[in-house]
This record gives C-alpha cells, sequence and structure tokens, in this order.
C-alpha cells in the first residue's frame, strides 16, 4: 500500500509542475486583463443554472456556467456587453466598464410561465457549443422530459434519454439502460454526485428519479471528462433542484399509477432554502381494497438544503431515499432500494478559483423471503465517498480543473438463512469484501487558435481489493478448467484457502487514464470534432440475465478478476440551420473494452462465494454511427434520432483451456441494436393546448433459441445455437400525449393542467421473450411470445402553486 500511494505522489507532484510552469507562463500575459464573475440564477426561484453561456458580445471571450451556476471571464481593459443566455430563458445584455475585476451575479427569467417549464425542446445550440470541444454528450431539460409520452403517465428520465441517439433499453419494461453497445454496469449513474446502484422501480417498468426534484442531467456518452471515473461506457449526472429561495411553492400530480407532491421555499432568513420531494405508488391499496393477498409499491423522497455562510462560502445538505416492496400471498416477499447523501462546501477564493469538497454515502440492499423454500436472502453494497474539486478560471484562453477522490466500498454479497426449523436451506454467509479506489485528475481547456480548441486531461487511478476474508487457491492457479472428455468448463480445484486480515491488499491495480477532445469551428454555424478516452473500471455486475434485476450482486476486482479498461475514438459533425431554428449532430465512434467477464453455460451466480469459477474473461467492441436533428423554435418542435451500430463480444478459453464461448469467435451482446430509430415532437396550439407524441424502431434483440433435441434415457433435451445468434422480432411502438391548461390569470399563483397519454397506440405486441416448450396435449414444439404493455391509456393531473 506504501508502495502504490509513493506511486500516487510521484505522479500528482509531476503533474503539478508541468501545470504550474504552464501556467506562469499564461500569467506573464494579459497583466492589464481584468476579470468577471459571478452567479447565474433563475429570476423566479433562484436556482443556480447549469450551462448558460456568459460571453462579451463582438469577441470570443467567454464561457459556460458550471454545476453551481458559477461563471468567470477575463478580458483587456475596456467597455463591453455582456451576454447572457440560456435554453427558454431571455437574454440578456449588460453594458459593463472594465477597468477593474467585477463580481456580477445576474438573474435571468424564463420565457413564459406557464406549468410546462421550457418551450424549446432541446439545448440551444449557440456558437458557444459549437466551439467547446465537448463531444458525446446529451443535456435534456426536465421541461422536455415532462412532454415526452411515457407508460401509465408516470414522466421517466431514462425513458426519454433513450429516445436519443446511441442510448437504448434492453426491452420493453427493463431496468437499467445501455450507452453504445456498453452494458448496464458501465454505466455510472450520480444523483447529486452519489452513486445510484439501481435506477428502476417495479422491475424496471419506472425509474426512480423524479422529475420535478431535478434540476438538469448530462449523460456522457464518450469524451467523458477526467474528473469522473470507475465506469467504462458512460456517465449520468443528475442534479436535483436547490429549493426555491424567493418563495414557497408546492408542485405536484396525480397519476394512474402514483402521485407526488414537491415543497420548496427560503429558510434561515432568506440565506438558503429546502426542497422535500415524495413520490409514493397506490397499487398496493387498490389490490388490498380489491381482497387480493399480493401487493407492490414503491416510494421515493428527496431532500434537499442549502445555507449561504457568506458571498464566498455555501453549505448544500442532499438526500435520497427510495424503495420498493413486492409480496406474492404468503409465499414470496422482496424489497430493495438505494439511499445516499452528500454535504458539500462550495468555496470561492477569488474570482478566478473554484472548489467543491464533498463527503458522500450510498447504499443499495435488497432482502428476498420465499416462504415456501423457508429461506431469507439479505444483500447490500456500501459507498463512502470524499472528493474535493477545483476550477481555476486562468485567462480567456485557458481553463483549469484539477481534484482528488477516495472512495470506500463494503460488498456483502448475502446472509442466506432459513426461516422455519423445517427449512431444507443450511445458512450460508457469503464473504463480505472491501476495497478502496482513488483518483487524481488534471484537465485543462486550451483555445489554440479562434477557431482551435483543445480540452485534454489526465486521470490516475487506484484500486486495492481489501482483506478481511479468505480466498481460495486452486490448482495450478486455475479456478475454471475445461473438462475435454465433456467438453464442458468446471470449477478449479481448491488446494487450501489463504485468510488475509483487514489491513492487508489482496490485489492493488493502478491505471493513467488520458483524454483529449479538440472542436474545430469551420464557420459561424459548422463545426468538427474528433476525441479520444480512456477509462478504468474496478467494479463488475455479476449477472447472466439480459436486464438488470435486484438480485444482482456487484463484485470488486482482485485475483482473478481484472478491471476493464475502456478505449473509446470519437469524430462529429456539428452544424445550425436557419438562425439556429434548426441543428444537426453526426457522431461516428468505435470502443474497446478488454476484460469484459462472460458466464460459463451453466454458471451459478446466486449463493456463490467463489464468483472466478463462473466466469471466463474476454473482451468486448462497439462501433456505430449516430445522427441527431432538432428543430428548437416554433410551435412545432422536436428531434430525429438515428443509430446505427454494432457491440460484439469475444471470449476464448484463455489459460482455462477449450474453445471458450462460441468457439472464441465474436458474438452479439445482449444489448447489440442494428438500427434504433426515433422521432419524438411536441406541438403547441395555443396556451391551453397541445400535443406530443413519439415513434420508436429497434432491432430485436440478440437471444439464444434452440436447434434441435434428442432423446436420452427417456427425456427430451434441447440443444441450443451459438450464443446470441438469434433475435426477437423487431420492436416499434407509437405513444402519444394531449396537454390542457385551463385558462388562467395574472392575479393566480395556482396553475394546473391535464394530460392524456396512451402509450403503444397502435396496440403493438412486443415480444419481451419467446419460449420454447412441448405441448403436452399434442406432442408439439411450440414458440410462446410474451408481451408486457399492449395499448396503455392514462391521464395526469399536475399542478403547481
Amino acid at each position: 500500500m506504501n508502495r502504490q500511494l509513493n506511486g500516487i505522489s510521484a505522479v500528482w507532484r509531476k503533474m503539478g509542475v508541468f501545470w504550474i510552469l504552464l501556467m506562469g507562463s499564461f500569467l506573464t500575459m494579459g497583466q492589464t486583463s481584468h476579470t468577471i464573475s459571478g452567479t447565474i440564477t433563475d429570476h423566479a426561484n433562484g436556482e443556480t443554472l447549469f450551462g448558460a453561456s456568459v460571453f462579451l458580445s463582438g469577441t470570443s471571450i467567454g464561457g459556460i456556467t458550471n454545476e453551481y451556476g458559477f461563471y468567470s471571464i477575463t478580458a483587456p481593459e475596456g467597455d463591453y456587453v455582456l451576454h447572457i443566455s440560456y435554453m427558454g430563458y431571455t437574454d440578456i445584455n449588460l453594458n459593463i466598464h472594465l477597468n477593474q475585476d467585477l463580481k456580477q451575479d445576474i438573474e435571468i427569467s424564463e420565457f413564459a410561465t406557464e406549468l410546462n417549464e421550457v418551450d424549446v425542446i432541446a439545448e440551444e445550440p449557440e456558437k458557444a457549443l459549437l466551439r467547446k470541444p465537448e463531444m458525446s454528450v446529451l443535456k435534456m431539460n426536465v421541461g422536455t422530459v415532462k412532454q415526452i409520452p411515457v407508460v401509465l403517465g408516470e414522466v421517466d428520465v431514462l425513458k426519454s434519454l433513450q429516445m436519443l441517439p446511441g442510448v437504448t433499453n434492453n426491452g420493453e419494461g427493463s431496468g437499467g439502460f445501455h450507452v453504445r453497445g456498453g452494458a448496464q454496469d458501465q454505466n455510472l449513474v450520480l444523483l447529486d454526485e452519489a452513486i445510484i446502484y439501481n435506477t428502476s422501480h417495479m422491475f424496471g417498468f419506472f425509474s426512480v428519479f423524479n422529475a420535478d426534484a431535478i434540476k438538469d442531467l448530462k449523460l456522457y456518452k464518450g469524451g467523458i471528462p477526467a474528473r469522473f471515473g470507475g465506469r467504462v461506457s458512460s456517465v449520468l449526472d443528475i442534479r436535483q433542484k436547490d429549493g426555491n429561495s424567493k418563495k414557497f411553492a408546492l408542485t405536484g400530480g396525480i397519476g394512474a399509477i402514483s402521485s407526488r407532491l414537491t415543497a420548496e421555499g427560503p429558510m434561515f432568513g432568506n440565506k438558503g432554502s429546502f426542497l422535500v420531494a415524495g413520490r409514493r405508488s397506490y397499487i398496493d391499496l387498490f389490490l388490498k381494497a380489491a381482497g387480493e393477498e399480493n401487493s407492490a409499491m414503491f416510494y421515493d423522497l428527496n431532500l434537499k438544503t442549502n445555507y449561504s455562510i457568506n458571498a464566498n462560502n455555501r453549505l448544500f445538505l442532499s438526500g435520497y431515499f427510495g424503495r420498493d416492496s413486492f409480496e406474492l400471498g404468503q409465499s414470496f416477499t422482496s424489497s430493495y432500494g438505494n439511499a445516499s447523501g452528500n454535504l458539500r462546501w462550495n468555496h470561492i477564493f477569488n474570482d478566478r478559483l473554484f472548489s467543491n469538497l464533498s463527503a458522500i454515502v450510498s447504499r443499495y440492499d435488497y432482502d428476498l423471503n420465499l416462504d415456501f423454500e423457508k429461506f431469507e436472502w439479505i444483500s447490500s453494497i456500501n459507498n463512502y465517498n470524499l472528493k474535493y474539486d477545483f476550477k481555476y478560471y486562468l485567462n480567456d484562453v485557458f481553463t483549469l480543473d484539477f481534484g482528488a477522490s477516495g472512495l470506500f466500498y463494503e460488498f456483502d454479497p448475502g446472509q442466506i438463512r432459513p426461516t422455519s426449523e423445517t427449512s431444507s436451506i443450511n445458512p450460508l454467509s457469503l464473504d463480505q469484501k472491501r476495497a478502496f479506489e482513488s483518483g487524481l485528475y488534471i484537465n485543462a481547456e486550451h483555445k489554440l487558435t479562434d477557431r482551435l480548441t483543445a480540452q485534454y486531461g489526465l486521470r490516475y487511478s487506484a484500486f486495492s481489493r481489501l482483506g478481511g476474508q479468505p480466498i481460495s487457491n486452486y490448482e495450478n492457479d486455475l479456478p475454471v478448467v475445461y473438462n475435454s472428455r465433456l467438453g464442458i468448463y468446471e470449477r478449479g480445484r481448491v488446494m487450501g484457502e489463504t485468510q488475509y486480515s483487514k489491513s492487508e491488499s489482496i490485489k492493488s491495480f493502478n491505471n493513467l487514464e488520458p483524454r483529449v477532445s479538440l472542436a474545430y469551428l469551420l464557420n459561424e454555424n459548422t463545426s468538427v470534432k474528433a476525441g479520444f478516452s480512456r477509462a478504468a473500471q474496478y467494479i463488475h455486475l455479476l449477472s447472466n440475465t439480459s436486464s438488470v434485476t435486484p438480485l444482482d450482486v456487484w463484485t470488486p476486482s482482485g485475483p482473478f478478476i481484472k478491471p476493464q479498461l475502456s478505449n473509446q475514438y470519437a469524430l462529429g459533425y456539428f452544424q445550425d440551420f436557419k438562425d439556429k431554428k434548426y441543428s444537426l449532430e453526426v457522431e461516428g465512434y468505435y470502443k474497446t473494452v478488454d476484460n469484459r467477464i462472460d458466464y460459463i453455460d451453466g454458471s451459478e451466480l446466486i449463493g456463490q462465494n467463489t464468483i472466478e469459477t463462473e466466469i471466463l474473461n474476454g473482451e468486448m467492441r462497439a462501433y456505430g454511427l449516430e445522427l441527431l436533428f432538432r428543430k428548437n423554435e416554433g410551435k412545432l418542435t422536436g428531434w430525429v434520432a438515428y443509430t446505427l451500430s454494432k457491440s460484439e463480444q469475444r471470449t476464448p478459453g484463455g489459460s482455462a483451456g477449450g474453445p471458450g464461448i462460441n468457439n472464441g469467435d465474436w458474438y452479439n451482446t445482449f444489448f447489440d441494436r442494428t438500427h434504433d430509430i426515433s422521432i419524438t415532437g411536441t406541438y403547441a396550439f395555443n396556451d391551453q393546448w397541445s400535443v406530443g407524441g413519439n415513434m420508436v424502431f429497434q432491432t430485436g434483440r440478440p437471444v439464444t433459441y434452440p436447434n434441435g433435441q434428442y432423446e436420452y434415457e427417456g427425456m427430451s433435451i434441447a440443444s441450443y445455437s451459438a450464443r446470441n445468434s438469434d433475435r426477437l422480432p423487431a420492436y416499434h411502438r407509437m405513444d402519444a400525449s394531449l396537454t390542457y391548461r385551463p385558462k388562467k390569470y395574472e392575479t393566480k399563483r395556482f396553475k394546473g393542467e391535464w394530460v392524456l397519454s396512451v402509450y403503444n397506440l397502435y396496440h403493438r405486441k412486443n415480444a419481451a421473450s419467446i419460449s420454447f416448450a412441448q405441448n403436452f396435449e399434442t406432442g408439439a414444439n411450440e414458440a410462446t411470445r410474451t408481451a408486457i404493455f399492449g395499448i396503455l391509456p392514462s391521464i395526469t393531473y399536475n399542478f403547481k402553486f
């Protein structure tokens, strides 16, 4: 461990010396320049605005506000017009005389005061964004999310993201999401910086994110900033609202499945604010009223408060608590949920240096009780994270981000214990696992010329699998061996165990993760961008199902499981048309992932202490082309998204011997989609009436079908084709919604709207799965299609006070 810490220290010192010298060279320039800095907020509620453009008109000097609404720009002394713009808000122009450093906090107002938060459907494509060397990023406003028709009227952040290129699900009613051919566990999902491990309610029908409590969300599909680490496919960064600091407000809705209520307002003598948002389903109440023994319910609770100590210091405390519970009579009960908390300190050292210190805890746990089997299973994963991030605005051409983080993991795969003396289940406590992950990063955004801007950085990550449990030793160091006589993979022969104390490091890894991207402005409305990023992932989701389930177990890298390492290359073309009313984004990408595990035939993951005996190491690759065409203004707004892609995996036998999976050839991953197209739009007839709709088409997901059968001792046994060599039928559907807002008066604070939505308008029976079995009456083999949703109408009433 000391050697590892010394290595980290040496790398950090070298990086620090380099950047200090580079910063010193810039400081010798522009001694007559001055800095204007401050915070951009919403005039109506005091919420800080992330991603607002702040520019000096007639120049190329400017920038974008950070996650806390802070901006800082430096320019030569003189008179300027400061231009501020943000999606869905009225532009602001301020005359300034820059003869000294200035502090300028600015409030901006929305275009309109209707219940829907914005009238534009997607992010306003400013020249700043064309110039910014940030690609493979999707930013969606919550107002847009609320306009997209969804299942049973439940506004869903994740399903809205799946309407954009490069993002897909794993079938109707499935949990999680996939980004550019990656697996569910390769996505880092953050809610106010806390890791969320299971993003689904009701086994995937709804997401855990209450849109009323969310301020903004950003999905990094590639070109992940150096401040993020731990996943190789994407980062979904979701920020909760801070709470209305101007007045007390209520927001809520009553739907077919659940109701929600959000309260927010000022506190601490107007030096802070609070937000409390709750959501609960009532399926269980309906079932009980109907005399059913079965039950299902979920709830969410979002909490946040902040306190402004002074102009340069602000504290934030946020939390999330969510849970699902299921009962099938007296024979089956299950519950699972997330809990997280984050204490943050924002500090402004001066008009150029901003910092954020965060102490974060998060937990995911589940329990399963099977009365007919007389056993109970309890499992959890806990995180304790400390991170310190800095942003330094050197001048109008150079901005620097740097910071450090430490993350401690506790994995408790489960305790399986009998609930009755008559149970045949023996008590089993799976080994708890502990690990520590640390990271150092530094990243620069550098305007090299008036047309060329670069973003380049380096992340150093280190991971230690800690002791506290025994590690099995295998003959020839092989946890999996190939039995050539039977033609199958078997568990290796255990030759004893090594017991490690909690203070020992069982296995350590470290990686350098360079990130670089370039943006070249061809003209005022067109740019091309290119990027490369390398990322490391040290924890793995153990699941041999095609979608996330509550029973999936996470495990750290260690002696037999290596960290996943990805390299992604991307090239893009971006253009605005007709004064930014339309925009086009085209991106191509190629991604590889080393050390991607897959499961041998007949693997057993549940109740397994030695998971290394069930897996083989392989590699992944994914590549594709994405297109996004948007109409940003007018009565009709929306987009067309298309993705052409391929996602494959190869798993040779390696040191275990044998042919591997599919004879070591490339095979489709579960989440491969050749074609994925979606059309989303909203049309506003007037202030009272609007309609929305979307259409989706996807190539069916890969599956493995039986290709024959044989008789053995009177039993019919199926044989199967190569893994994932078949596909389900193509998936497609159409959704529609109608929104009515009763006539409102300027003197009334209460506003409401009715939303009628229809999911799967033409009643398409999309296949969630196809199973094969023998008809006992006819003796014929039959295929049975299972569909989850047909046409689903719903009505929701939303209100705002």
